[in-house]
């Protein structure tokens, strides 16, 4: 397969600026797109898809790269296949998943995406890229059609994972009892992607990237640390 996939948990580290810790890797990411779709539906704040969009390009101006906003065509399929990159960007899972769904594209998005358009993925962008939604951290603000995502990968993601904070007196469930919730109704395994850290799906490898380890839960298995530079296609 001629996948070339980034699943990133975030767009922006502390104290920097949107997308700047990622842009050298997106620079060759993209090396043969002068031109990007940009996904805006997932609406980080409630911002206007304009306004998202916007923010988006100032970013990838930087590299030379021109962006649209997908909610700008009349035919988004159409502009989905012939896009030469495509990037979803962050914000509620639930809001994305029910356009692409309303909009008849996530079928569309997957076979462009799996046939070898470059795609980005941060927070939500990055949630669609497994084989379902359920592991997000988002508040359900609407009902999508189906829970069912791209399958870009052979597991779920949640990204900005959180370990326990040693010392809190904060009764509320972690990030970790969340997920082995998720295990209780289902086997699909699932990546906590800490903030700096991100998965490049190429061809048939799945290659965690950044400076931190990622947490791994399996059904009915005690959770793992991966390492970067760990391959994933096992799973």
């Amino acid at each position: 397969m001629n996948k070339k996939i980034i699943l990133a948990s975030t767009s922006t580290l502390y104290n920097g600026g949107y997308l700047e810790y990622l842009l050298p890797t997106l620079k060759k990411h993209f090396e043969s797109a002068k031109n990007l779709i940009f996904i805006p539906y997932a609406r980080p704040g409630g911002i206007t898809h304009e306004e998202y969009t916007k923010k988006v390009s100032e970013a990838f101006n930087t590299i030379g790269i021109n962006v649209s906003g997908l909610h700008k065509f009349d035919n988004p399929a159409e502009a989905i296949q012939k896009a030469e990159g495509i990037f979803t960007g962050g914000g509620n899972t639930f809001l994305l998943v029910s356009q692409l769904y309303n909009l008849n594209l996530m079928d569309v998005l997957k076979k462009t995406v799996e046939n070898g358009t470059p795609y980005l993925g941060t927070s939500a962008g990055s949630n669609i890229g497994g084989r379902t939604m359920n592991t997000t951290n988002d508040m359900p603000i609407v009902l999508p059609q189906s829970f069912n995502t791209l399958g870009l990968i052979n597991f779920n993601l949640n990204p900005h994972y959180l370990d326990p904070i040693e010392g809190s007196t904060h009764m509320g469930e972690t990030r970790e009892t969340r997920i082995n919730e998720f295990h209780k109704v289902s086997d699909i395994p699932v990546l906590g992607l800490r903030e700096g850290s991100w998965l490049e799906a190429y061809g048939n490898n799945i290659i965690l990237k950044g400076d931190l380890t990622a947490r791994l839960f399996r059904a009915g298995e005690f959770a793992v640390e991966m390492a970067p530079g760990e391959n994933l296609n096992f799973l």
